[in-house]
Parts: structure tokens; C-alpha cells; sequence
């Protein structure tokens, strides 16, 4: 019996308004920065701090992505473990694990430190958060011994978890005058913009391995 020719018109508009439908926007992905004080914003008005450069810049490279601040100013690993399960949000995709310099600063046992970092990462992993682990890089003049286990925590890390590495949070940064704020420790804006623009190609990659 042949099909009523009112139906065959809608079967064929059918294609149609499918091709016509836009495509479902995909979720806007969040990535949580645990940090101390320089990714707190120390110093800075928010909008210049670096999770919100961060997010810029990650915009300016096609990713559309919230970025949460989740830094506290004076934390140590140790501190971050105590908060972690609370301070990143059951909805993030990724969290920035950047935190040691005040480990650094008051000369922790770079073990406890390591160990403190360990634990972050792997309660991170059991909630199927996506990590990028950030290092900072010790000076030879607190002690060459001490400085290099120091910063021999942040690679070992990375390799024994499977989680990127971006090696110096400070690269390009310390110790230059021009791109810190008077204490000579926490950037500027400037600062602040040009980490965010050497980090952002890390956590895009972190972000698209995630799917």
C-alpha cells in the first residue's frame, strides 16, 4: 500500500530539520588551581591574578573553560592534603596542583613533602579528576644538596602517578624585577599573564586528553 503523500513529505523533511538543528554545545569544562598564595592572587585584583589569566588564555587558544581559584596564601602540601577533598569541587575536570613553595621556603623535609603531594594526587584520582602537577624549581644557594632533592619531587611524581608535569611554575618569572611585585617572591600582572600563557598549552593538552 502505498505510503500517503503527507507522510512522505515529513520523512523526507526529516533530514532536514536535523541538518538544520544546531549542534549540542559541549560542557564547559571547569579546572580548579590548589595553589598558595601566587596562584591566590597575592597582591593583585582578581581579574589579574592567574587563574583568571589562565582562563584567558586557555580562551585564547580555542578552549572554553572555567578556571577556579582554590589557592590560600601561607600553604604548604600539608595544608593542601587537609583541604583538598573540599577546596576542588566534585565538578571539576582538572585540578593544577601547585603547591611546595612554602615547603621550600621553611625548609620541610622534602620527603614529607612528597609525600604530602603524593597523597593530593592520588585523592584526586580516585574522584576521576584529571591532575597537571606544577613544580618549582629550588635555588643552589639554600644548599645544592637540599635543592636538588627538592626538585627532583616534582618529576618522580609526575612519572609514578601518569599525570603531566609542568616543570617551574615561576618559569620566565623569578627573579626578574620587571615581572614581581616589590617582595621580589609573588608576580605582577605581567607576571601573572606570561605563567598563565606558558601553562595554558600544558593544562589544553591535560584537558583534551580527558575528552
Amino acid at each position: 500500500m502505498a505510503e500517503p503523500r503527507h507522510t512522505r513529505r515529513a520523512l523526507f523533511a526529516l533530514p532536514l530539520l536535523a541538518a538544520a538543528r544546531p549542534a549540542l554545545a559541549a560542557r564547559t569544562k571547569v579546572v580548579t588551581v590548589l595553589g598558595d598564595s601566587i596562584t591566590a592572587g597575592y597582591g593583585l585584583p582578581a581579574a589579574a591574578a592567574l587563574p583568571a589569566q589562565l582562563q584567558l588564555a586557555l580562551r585564547k587558544l580555542g578552549v572554553d573553560a572555567i578556571v577556579r581559584a582554590a589557592g590560600v596564601s601561607g600553604d604548604t602540601t600539608a595544608g593542601g592534603l587537609s583541604r583538598v577533598d573540599f577546596s576542588v569541587r566534585k565538578d571539576t575536570d582538572l585540578a593544577i596542583v601547585a603547591l611546595g613553595a612554602n615547603d621550600l621556603l621553611q625548609g620541610q623535609d622534602p620527603r614529607r613533602a612528597r609525600a604530602n603531594l603524593d597523597g593530593i594526587i592520588k585523592k584526586l584520582k580516585a574522584r576521576r579528576i584529571g591532575v597537571v602537577l606544577t613544580g618549582i624549581a629550588a635555588p643552589v644557594e639554600i644548599g645544592g644538596g637540599y635543592a636538588r632533592d627538592f626538585n627532583a619531587i616534582f618529576p618522580a611524581l609526575a612519572r609514578a602517578n601518569g599525570v603531566p608535569l609542568y616543570p617551574n611554575l615561576l618559569d620566565g618569572v623569578a627573579r626578574r624585577p620587571a615581572l614581581n611585585q616589590p617582595d621580589g617572591i609573588h608576580p605582577n600582572a605581567r607576571g601573572a599573564q606570561i605563567i598563565a600563557a606558558r601553562l595554558a598549552p600544558v593544562v589544553a593538552k591535560a584537558l583534551a586528553a580527558r575528552g
